[in-house]
């Protein structure tokens, strides 16, 4: 069975290609999801994409993925600084998380520099726009991968 990776985004990365293009760059959701969809092919994971801008809606998906997928990358835009839900749905989830930010966070205003998720992730990628979601990808191939050999080896990770 293909192991299935969980993409959420959050408020207003909808709007993604015409919302602030001199911070969020020309991409938009759709083109993400199509680069993702292919680089996760190639790396034997399937993808389940979706985007909300109701954190509650958000925080149903992540409860709902305990046990349902093997990785989680988060885009919680807004939410990232504000939502103790969001993270509260992620240690629930009790699966691997990467953070994923299109823009520097910690280039920009200060309060973008705080993020709720981050105690939750196994990590963060922020700054490469729509590439960092293929690097989360890769990020969440490994550890999977290191998993499954651990698991198969009688050790524990």
């Amino acid at each position: 069975m293909t192991p299935t990776v969980l993409i959420l985004n959050g408020p207003n990365l909808n709007m993604l290609g015409v919302r602030q293009p001199e911070v969020y760059g020309s991409e938009t959701l759709s083109g993400i999801e199509a680069a993702c969809r292919s680089h996760a092919g190639r790396l034997g994971l399937a993808v389940d994409f979706r985007q909300s801008n109701h954190e509650g809606e958000l925080v149903t998906w992540l409860q709902e993925a305990r046990g349902r997928v093997a990785g989680i990358i988060l885009n919680a835009g807004a939410y990232t600084h504000t939502s103790v839900a969001i993270l509260d749905a992620l240690l629930v989830a009790e699966t691997p998380t990467v953070e994923v930010h299109l823009s520097n966070i910690h280039k920009r205003e200060p309060f973008r520099a705080h993020s709720y998720v981050s105690s939750a992730a196994v990590g963060m990628i922020s700054g490469f726009g729509g590439h960092g979601y293929l690097l989360a990808l890769d990020a969440l191939a490994h550890i999977l991968s290191a998993h499954i050999v651990s698991k198969d080896s009688g050790k524990t990770t």
